[in-house]
């Protein structure tokens, strides 16, 4: 657990760590790991990244709502019949085309769309909708989700993921009066029973209770710099964050859910 610590500590680990995603997804490309700028943590063997897949179905029909460059797409693809993805980002889209040919994946289909708009398909269409690391970068989020239970066949699967903002050192920046959310971009950041109850607006029940992601420490931008630069270290590291979030749930940067389509609230 981290112990308390004083508002100058704060602000400094809050410097280095807030710089050093940026920088690790910098390096990753300069050093020549990855043809694009992406995050050391999709170039190392971590299973619990791609958490979703073990929940598709070769059979399934399934949508990446905000899919952006297609890192979650590309996964999901060998595990279902056809994954559509779309993202309001080109530039975005086009390194997943780019991939996604690279890769011979045919039975993706990717394009540009607003997410908070209605989507362009009829009403219980997919098996599978994913919404993950995305929910958080939106509004309004539960008309989005009302939308995706709109697509969803009846007993259809949402596999969604938000941030945690009631972890030790979200609560150590709180009180140090520092931004405390884990990207700028985010609208918003949960609580447990929050994040259950906006699933709950918007027409869903998760499955077997919310599922942790990795330990919530002050010095992850430090890791992702140095998964910049050794992607050995950077996976004994993450590996780590991760075994520390099995122990301590309550200390994960967010919640996983597999949520099934109950009926509109």
């Amino acid at each position: 657990m981290i112990p308390e610590l004083p508002p100058p500590v704060v602000r400094a680990l809050d410097a280095v760590n807030r710089r050093g995603k940026a920088l690790g997804v910098r390096l990753v490309k300069y050093t020549g790991k990855s043809r694009h700028l992406i995050h050391p943590k999709h170039l190392v063997e971590a299973p619990w990244h791609d958490w979703y897949v073990e929940h598709l179905s070769p059979v399934d029909l399934v949508l990446d709502v905000g899919c952006a460059n297609g890192g979650h797409t590309l996964r999901a693809s060998p595990h279902c019949t056809r994954i559509f993805g779309f993202d309001y980002d080109p530039g975005q889209l086009r390194i997943a085309r780019q991939e996604a040919a690279r890769l011979g994946l045919g039975n993706i289909h990717l394009f540009a769309w607003d997410v908070t708009g209605r989507f362009p398909f009829p009403d219980r269409h997919f098996d599978v909708v994913l919404l993950l690391d995305v929910i958080e970068h939106l509004h309004p989020r539960v008309a989005v989700l009302h939308e995706i239970h709109r697509v969803l066949k009846d007993g259809g699967r949402l596999l969604v993921s938000g941030p945690n903002r009631e972890t030790t050192w979200r609560r150590r920046l709180r009180e140090a009066g520092l931004f405390a959310y884990s990207d700028p971009d985010h609208k918003v950041e949960y609580s447990r029973e929050e994040f259950l109850a906006e699933l709950s607006a918007g027409g869903f029940r998760p499955l077997g209770g919310l599922m942790p992601v990795v330990y919530d420490t002050p010095w992850a931008g430090l890791i992702d710099a140095v998964g910049g630069l050794s992607l050995a270290l950077y996976s004994r590291l993450a590996r780590w964050k991760r075994a520390a979030a099995l122990r301590h749930p309550g200390e994960s940067t967010g919640f996983r859910a597999v949520a099934v389509k109950a009926a509109r609230p």
